[in-house]
């Protein structure tokens, strides 16, 4: 079930001897691939638990143990890319006591982080950022005359990001080592596309050049006085026998040294690889090929689906079902292929997320009409502007925390000459368990910077179906739609006025307090009037819609009728929804106590939806309790 290698039972006896840092290197040559085998069985089964990013860490079992094997920590410093895959890097740096708490509230976060573990080198969340975190801090131990190892980890899939580019540019003049394992496992979260993936390829079946080359040293190897000399001469001459072989010759064309392709599951081979390595003056690269999901079924099978997965039967590979209703995502995913069945003009844009965006349908109906631009958001935008110019429409859809890898080219490149780019935003709002670096809770405030830009949020399914009909079909200029993770709300479904730019909804009238809701906090806002009726209390019910433009003549009327006016949204404060509606009341000289519910100015950490509302004080009686605490009758 969980390997094809032999099992050695379910006493995790090799596993038990890693509770520190370097405890690895009391483990002989053979018991590490017992302990390769017993991690992956431990993965699965915690990992089944709580969810978490399972096929990435499986795929790098071996190498993680041939790196640490080779390692001091803390001294020496290890950099995850994106960093989803560092959960073996946590076990051999003795946290695997945490893991029945991963990703829950307080609990062990499922990203690298300095605060958790001085092992690990650098917080990470977003791809194609090792190299050049790697590089400054070993010009940082330049500096500080320090000599310990630095190692960057960047997948295949990030080499589509241009960030990474930049950096081996840059690392190309180093005079001291520094050493980039390309974990190539042919896959980011959707399959790889472009001209960097088709090159790994060549290399991976440039299968001749590895078998000569290692003929060839051995026979210079073997001529007295002048065999390493010739073998030396061979590897360090950039047009010499890996050229004929071996396509482009990128990385060494660029300054770095290339080792590859090695198989990241032969642990000999990485040793001998990574001794290699370390011992180069200069940037080196290690090309290792891995299998992700490699060790468990269901994850070679479907990668995909078990790079980001919820929790799941083990034997089955099946999820737990965490709920029947439709997602936000699906109604995307639905009614996107509706537009466009209508609109020939339409077209897909994703940054390597067909997937977990719900372009996956799209792709299927209209192939020629979709484009994944891999992990590069910021080139995705450009391109989407691009796109606008030749007269089609495109539809961008991407996870609010990655919208804002590309915000200079949002302003630039499509809100400056007003270009119709529809930008749907998924994941707005708290995300969970992925934490800091993947909640979308920025996204109103760098948005509504921006002069031309339209930006909405529904408040249940059917509205995200209007707006999507409406931004694609109604609006002439850049319009940007956040709707959140999980499940769609159904609520009020059939009380649903026709959307009008820039106009809000209101859902009902009161005297006393007026409430206005901002995208998914609707729910919540209708139960805290019920509840303010309960009381006594007589509130005013509305659904925003717009942040920009904002409907001024609705809230200047609120304010001057209403004894308090609340405003709910899921994003930071500074620059968000409510901010807005303040400024609103006070450009035009309107006198009402305000109170702006929203997420504090700071970065949420991770852990479930539920607990983290509660924690940051928009839950339902959190709500209830600071408009009681307003003192309205006064």
């Amino acid at each position: 079930m969980y390997t094809n290698l032999k099992r050695w039972g379910s006493v995790a006896v090799v596993l038990e001897k890693i509770n520190h840092p370097n405890d690895i290197k009391k483990i002989d040559k053979e018991e590490k691939k017992v302990l390769a085998y017993e991690i992956r069985k431990f993965l699965v089964e915690k990992v089944s638990k709580n969810g978490g990013h399972l096929a990435s860490n499986l795929g790098v079992v071996e190498l993680t143990i041939a790196l640490h094997s080779l390692m001091d920590f803390p001294e020496d410093k290890l950099i995850w890319d994106v960093g989803h895959q560092s959960y073996v890097h946590k076990i051999l740096t003795g946290r695997k006591d945490r893991f029945d708490e991963l990703r829950c509230t307080d609990g062990l976060c499922g990203f690298p982080k300095i605060s958790e573990s001085d092992c690990d080198a650098f917080d990470t969340g977003h791809s194609t950022t090792s190299i050049s975190a790697g590089l400054g801090i070993v010009k940082a131990m330049e500096l500080n005359k320090e000599n310990h190892k630095v190692v960057a980890v960047i997948g295949d899939g990030s080499l589509t990001g241009g960030m990474a580019y930049e950096a081996f540019n840059n690392a190309a003049s180093l005079k001291r080592n520094f050493t980039i394992i390309l974990n190539d496992n042919h896959m980011s979260i959707s399959r790889n596309v472009g001209g960097m993936s088709k090159y790994l390829s060549s290399i991976r079946t440039a299968r001749p050049y590895l078998g000569l080359k290692e003929n060839v040293e051995n026979v210079l190897a073997s001529i007295p006085t002048f065999g390493d000399r010739l073998v030396n001469r061979v590897r360090t001459t950039k047009n010499g026998i890996k050229a004929l072989f071996v396509p482009g010759m990128f990385f060494e064309d660029m300054g770095i040294k290339y080792f590859g392709p090695i198989d990241g599951h032969d642990l000999k081979a990485l040793n001998q690889t990574l001794l290699e390595a370390f011992s180069v003056e200069g940037p080196v690269l290690v090309h290792v090929v891995t299998k992700k999901g490699k060790g468990y079924v269901p994850a070679e099978k479907q990668p995909g689906k078990f790079h980001g997965v919820g929790p799941f039967d083990v034997k089955t590979g099946e999820l737990i079902s965490n709920g029947n209703g439709i997602k936000y995502t699906d109604v995307f995913a639905n009614e996107i292929v509706k537009i466009a069945r209508n609109n020939p003009k339409v077209v897909a844009i994703t940054a390597a997320m067909a997937d977990g965006t719900g372009l996956a349908k799209f792709k299927r109906e209209f192939p020629n009409r979709f484009f994944d631009v891999g992990i590069a958001e910021a080139h995705g935008v450009t391109f989407a502007g691009g796109l606008s110019v030749g007269g089609l429409i495109p539809v961008f859809a991407v996870y609010s925390s990655f919208l804002q890898r590309g915000f200079d080219q949002i302003i630039t490149d499509v809100a400056l000459t007003n270009r119709h780019v529809v930008f749907a935003i998924d994941r707005a709002g708290i995300v969970g368990q992925d934490g800091e670096t993947h909640q979308g809770d920025f996204d109103l405030s760098y948005l509504n910077l921006i002069p031309n830009l339209t930006i909405m949020a529904p408040r249940n399914a059917k509205e995200l179906e209007t707006m999507l009909d409406f931004a694609v079909n109604k609006v002439d200029g850049p319009v940007a739609i956040r709707y959140p993770r999980g499940e769609a709300s159904k609520v009020l479904p059939n009380f649903n006025s026709e959307i009008k730019l820039g106009k809000a909804e209101v859902i009902a009238k009161g005297a006393d307090v007026a409430i206005i809701s901002f995208g998914n906090m609707f729910d919540r806002a209708l139960n805290v009037c019920k509840l303010l009726e309960d009381e006594g209390i007589s509130a005013t019910l509305v659904n925003a819609r717009f942040l920009k433009p904002l409907d001024e003549d609705t809230i200047v009327n609120i304010g001057r009728t209403h004894k308090l006016v609340v405003t709910l949204e899921e994003n930071v404060k500074t620059g968000g929804f409510g901010e807005a509606v303040v400024c609103a009341l006070s450009k035009n000289q309107v006198n009402v106590s305000t109170e702006v519910i929203s997420i504090p100015d700071a970065f949420v950490p991770h852990g479930k939806v539920d607990e983290l509302n509660k924690k940051l004080g928009l839950d339902t009686e959190s709500i209830l309790h600071r408009i009681m605490s307003a003192k309205i009758s006064e």
